[in-house]
Parts: structure tokens; sequence; C-alpha cells
């Protein structure tokens, strides 16, 4: 276990004490949210994305465990395994070196070198190898036999040098020298191909393009992938093959001035030429396509993020509007708690062009419901639509504005069973309009209703492997609900799966008994739920709220293990559970001395901070922390931009190369990385996230090809 916890701490970046205090917790069948909320004390308060590093890098290790006593046991089995091959794969730290390590003795189909075994030349390649003074045809006319097939001393040398050929190209040390120089002095090159189909040009930044392995980034190398994909590009990798040969001749021929150096010589260039070189360039692709399709996930991820957490617009009655142009554009009024009131659908664009009559539809609306805002769906027909409400407004009651909502993902939900279900009289489109007001309402809540995969906002997500992005996803919806809790008599089953510990079976039978037996008084009750059994339940209910329960704290995110704790903690400042929350608890418990009272109880400082803070805010919500949707009356013209013009905008999408901001008009600005702030950027998310509010700068225009170039750096004058 010690080599495992070791190597497992190593690769996760968390020293290993604490490794060991989350792989314990993780064995004993603990979730990631339940171990980063509730044994804080254990772990050091290691966060849930910390806590993650540590359980995939125990499932890496693990698994390179068990590649290692299975190579170790093919290896025996052909009686080829000594000392020193043995302390070198057990030693490896990383799946490749086993890998290298064991090809050699991997089963092979017929090669040349296996034909050249088979007609005897193995010893001839030995002999070549011992660099003596004996010319190369003498070593070669005993192998000389017409019946094996070798008629001539040149059939047997060549024979030979194949199986040379083969051993270098198996050599673990030499493959991991030039996989060295190939990262360091290779480069990635491209060409388009002769009769490529390609008309907007997409691929054009590739068509002659070469650039070092060591400075490519990795939404290029997925752009790339893609080109090769789509029969575009041809992609190929330029080596410093005079360097690689010369690193090889040199460690494989020992003595240069031998007549045998000529042949080995021929045969370390043909071994990088046809073996090692077409070996590598494989490897290295895929190591690209790893690396970038990881950056991919994790930007696809922390914009999910931020979209999850969007803080909810509560107490809002809002009209939601799903854009579009001959279909017309949708229409659906939610109340307060985001119950359908009413659904319709004007044409306000070509072909019908039925502006008028469309702007007296919107404004009955806005007399018949307290309507305070309208949320618009961010796709086709989106910035259309945003002036024709703006212009709606303008004869509208006051007090009404809109928000351009990402509607990603609003057409999925819309022809889903679930969406089915809820709304079963409704048309797909008439659905999707209730999505996009509700998601303005509590983005988490709706959006765990739509695959995460299908909201769309990040880059080339179609590009990388599909389960790494859906398990990294899940991930991040998971810890966004658990982070924010979830109302256990209003959430539906989509919500409730995301929970600590509950499956989708499990979340149904929650919903399906709160159906049956009516709203949960008290967490107890949800012990009764079928397949909740007690581990489940110890995992899942701190992150369950039953606000209309008799007991306070079943409310609040504190588990039901440290309700002793939270009472013994009331006690000391002389109030009951019935006053968590108000003004007067808050003050007293401010006063408390922690590190005194934490020895007086005999429990954890971490503990006994988490379960105070909570006592003060026991309906605090995480999501008060980001920013407020940006609401707007009125809409911009590109024509009313210039350069130096200051606006606030909201980040739309985060990519690699920069931000894409919505400041109102009919595009959204792209800030480029280099003009996110003075100085060096490494990403954009070390600066911004989806959902931000910032201020910008307009810092180019091009009308023609409809492109905002903005700046977050202040202009000097505005300094």
């Amino acid at each position: 276990m010690e080599p495992i916890l070791k190597l497992t701490a190593t690769r996760a970046g968390v020293p290993t004490s604490q490794t060991k205090k989350v792989i314990d917790l993780l064995e004993e069948g603990n979730t990631v949210p339940f171990i980063a909320r509730y044994r804080k004390e254990a772990t050091g308060s290691l966060d849930e994305v910390q806590i993650k590093a540590i359980e995939d890098a125990y499932s890496y290790v693990t698994g390179l465990e068990q590649r290692k006593v299975e190579v170790l046991r093919i290896i025996e089995e052909q009686g080829k395994l000594d000392d020193a091959l043995k302390k070198e794969i057990t030693e490896a730290t990383v799946l490749q070196r086993v890998e290298d390590l064991y090809r050699p003795f991997m089963q092979k189909r017929r090669t040349r070198a296996t034909k050249a075994k088979e007609k005897g030349l193995e010893p001839l390649a030995l002999l070549l190898m011992e660099f003596s003074n004996e010319t190369t045809e003498d070593l070669a006319k005993a192998f000389v036999d017409v019946e094996k097939e070798v008629a001539t001393i040149e059939d047997a040398l060549a024979g030979a040098r194949d199986i040379i050929a083969e051993n270098v190209a198996d050599d673990a040390s030499i493959r991991e020298a030039i996989r060295k120089i190939v990262w360091s002095s290779g480069s990635i090159v491209s060409a388009v191909r002769k009769g490529a189909e390609d008309n907007k040009k997409v691929f054009g930044n590739y068509y002659e393009y070469d650039e070092p392995l060591k400075t490519i980034v990795p939404h290029r190398t997925l752009a790339l992938n893609r080109g090769e994909k789509e029969d575009v590009l041809r992609i190929g990798m330029a080596f410093p093959d005079e360097r690689i040969i010369g690193l090889i001749e040199r460690e494989v021929i020992k003595k240069t001035t031998s007549p045998s150096a000529e042949q080995v010589k021929e045969a370390v260039e043909d071994s990088f030429k046809r073996l090692i070189a077409p070996s590598i360039e494989r490897e290295i692709r895929a190591e690209l396509t790893e690396k970038a399709e990881e950056q991919a996930i994790h930007v696809f991820s922390e914009n999910l993020k931020s979209l999850l957490l969007q803080p909810p617009l509560k107490g809002n009655v809002i009209l939601g509007v799903d854009p579009a142009f001959r279909s017309g554009c949708k229409l659906a009024v939610v109340d307060e708690t985001g119950k359908l009131h009413e659904v319709s659908v004007i044409y306000p664009h070509p072909p019908q062009q039925q502006k008028e009559k469309s702007k007296q539809a919107i404004l009955s609306f806005l007399d018949k419901y307290p309507v305070t805002i309208i949320a618009i769906g961010n796709g086709t027909a989106s910035r259309e639509t945003e002036m024709f409400i703006a212009e709606c407004l303008k004869d509208a009651k006051p007090g009404v504005s809109y928000v351009i909502v990402n509607e990603a993902g609003a057409s999925v939900y819309s022809a889903s069973e679930q969406a089915r279900e809820e709304f079963p009289n409704l048309q797909v489109e008439e659905r999707s309009a209730v999505s996009i007001a509700r998601r303005l309402q509590d983005p988490l809540s709706e959006l765990v209703k739509i695959d995460p995969g299908s909201v769309g906002v990040g880059q080339y997500q179609h590009d990388v492997a599909k389960r790494k992005l859906a398990d990294s996803l899940s991930f991040v919806v998971e810890t966004a609900v658990n982070r924010v809790g979830v109302n256990v008599n209003t959430a539906s089953s989509s919500l409730l799966q995301y929970v600590a510990g509950l499956s989708k079976t499990i979340a149904e039978n929650i919903v399906k008994t709160r159906e049956e037996n009516g709203l949960y008084t008290k967490r107890i009750e949800l012990k009764k739920v079928p397949r909740l059994g007690a581990k489940t339940y110890e995992q899942a209910i701190g992150f369950l709220r039953v606000p209309e329960a008799k007991n306070p704290f079943d409310s609040t995110g504190i588990h039901p293990e440290s309700y002793k704790l939270a009472e013994q903690v009331l006690d000391k400042i002389g109030l009951d559970k019935g006053a968590i929350g108000k003004k007067e608890t808050s003050e007293a418990l401010a006063k408390l001395d922690i590190e005194k009272l934490a020895i007086e109880l005999a429990i954890g400082q971490v503990t006994l901070k988490d379960t105070i803070a909570t006592l003060q805010r026991p309906n605090r919500d995480p999501r008060e922390d980001y920013p407020q949707p940006l609401l707007k009356a009125d809409v911009l013209d590109m024509k009313d931009l210039y350069e130096g013009l200051e606006m606030q905008g909201t980040v739309r999408n985060v990519v690699d190369f920069g931000a894409f901001v919505d400041i109102g008009v009919t595009e959204d600005g792209l800030v480029h990385i280099s003009k996110l702030k003075k100085g060096f950027v490494k990403h954009p998310l070390d600066v911004v996230a989806s959902g931000d509010i910032v201020t910008v700068w307009v810092d180019a225009v091009d009308k023609a090809k409809g492109r905002i170039s903005l700046t977050m750096i202040p202009p000097k004058k505005a300094e």
C-alpha cells in the first residue's frame, strides 16, 4: 500500500497524510461531496476538486499496479524475467514505461524480424552486435540455406538487419530518449489535401502549417484533428532525424571500426524510419490529443459550473421567449414558483412580419401578468427578437426589463420524456420557452434536466472522448447541486439524482413517495423511501432540505450527526434552535471563542466553525456570491460603437484564446487573452468565468465581418 499511496499523492498533488485519509474514506463507501462537506476534519478541509483528483489518481495507480502484475506474469511464463527487468517494471510510475518494457515480450503479428528468426538468422544478428573484427561476409556465409529461402549472403544479412531493427525499436530506454528529443525539437505539420472541400476556409490557417510540439496549444490540436477527420488536412510530424539516428547509433554501435558497424548502422536507420518514427508519432499525437481533450473538458466544466451557479432571480414573474423567424417566437409566462400560466406565439420577423400585432400581444401579456423580466433565448433570431422586445418596452409599463439567456440544451429538454410528462399538452417549442424562463428563475434546477453535454458552453466538445466529457460534467453538476442543497419537497428526480449517494432509481422513489404520502415534514422520514438504506441516508441527508420541518435544523446544511453539537453551541449563547438565522443569534455566535469552545466540546475547530456559520446563515445560498444577470431595457447597434467606448457586458463563453462578451449588440465581442488584463495571463479562466458581469472597452469594430474586438484593460484616460 505504501508505494501506491505515495504515487497517488504525487499524481494528485496532495500530501500523503491527507491522501491516505481520503482513500480510507472512499474505501468505506463515502462520496466525494460528503467527504468535502462533512469530513473536513479528517481531510484537512480538502475541496471536491482535490478529493476527486485523489480518487482519479488512486484509480490510475491501482490500474497501473494491476498491469505490472500482469506483465510480470507473462514475461515470467516466457522464462525471460530477470531481476533487473523485474525491478524496472516494479518501479515504473507511468503506464507508458511499463508498456515500453513489455514491448519486446509482446506476442507480435508476423513481422520481417519474426520471419527472419524462423529462417534461423537470430544468431547472425547477435554475432553482428558483438562487433568483432571478422568480415560480415564471413559471419553470414554459414547461414546461407536455400531450403530456408536464404539464397545469398545478402539475404542472410538483410534478415539479420531486420532482427536488429526490431530489437532497437523495442528498446525501452531508446524509445524514452527519442520521445524527449521529439517533444523538445519535433514539430507538427499539416497541409491541405488535394481536392479537399473547405469552401468557407474553416481550416485555412492550417493549409501550410508547421509548429513546434513544445508550443502547440490544445485548441489547435483539436482543430487539426477535426480537419484531418473531415478529410481537409493531412497531418504529419517533422522529426530531427539525423539527431535521433545519431543518438541510436551511439547507444547501439559499440565499436565503429568493426566491419559489422555498417550493417548495424543500416539497421538503425531502417529501425527509425520504418518502425520507431511511425510508432512515436502515433504515441505523441495520442498524448497531444489527450492533453487537448483534458483542457477542452476543463474549459467546458468551468463554463458549466459558472452557468449552474448563476444566482436565481427568485420572486419574479417571467415571460420566456424562444426566438425564431419562420415558425414564430414562442412565449410562456411562469409565475414566481415556476408554474406555467399561459403560452402563445407571435410572428414579428420575416416572412410573416406581423410586427404591430406581435407588439400588441407582448403588451397584452405585460398588462395581464405582473411580469418584471423578459427572458430571451440566445439562439436563432435572438438579436432581432431583442431589438423587437426593446421596442415593445418603450410603450410598456415601467419596471420591466429583459435579459438574454443561454438557451443551449433547451430544445433537447423540450423533446425529452421528462418535458412531455411535465407539459403533455404543449408543443416542443412552447416547452422550450418555459425552460428559458425557468432557467432564469433557478438555473440549477432547470439545467439539471438537460444532458450536461448539450448545454453547449465549451470549445470543441464534439471532438473529445464522450465518456471522459460525460464523467467530468456529471461531477461538475453533482458538485454544484450539493453545494447549493436541494429542497426535498419541490425537487424533481432530475435534480435529486445528483445529490450525494442517490441513484436515479432512489431519486424517483423520493418523488413517488412524496406524491403518494404528501410533503416530507422531517428528514428522518426519508429513511422510509424504498432502497434508501443507512449508508445512502448518511451520504445524502445533509444536502436535502425540508424547509417546512418542525426541527429548524432539517432545513439547513447541518448534518443530523451534528445536531447535538449545534444544540450545545446554541446552549452556550442561551438560545434555542428556533432562533437560528436571527440577527441577535448571529451576533452572539460571532462572539464565541472557537478555540476554547472546540476544546470544551471535544470537537474539531473546522466542524465547529462550519456549524456556527450555518447557524448564523441557515439558508445561505452559495450562488449569492456570483454576479446577478445584467438586465437591460434597450439595445444598441454596431453603428453606435466606437473605439474606447466603455460598456458593461456578460461573459457568454470562455475559450482558450479569450472570452466572448455580450454587450447588447448583434454580435458578442471577443476579448482576446492578451487583453483580459495587464501582464501575462496563462488562461482566460484565471480572469473571467461564464456569467461574469465585466466592464469592457471597444477596441475595434469590423462592420463588414460583424466582428467586435473588446479589451478589459482600461485606456489611459479611463484609469
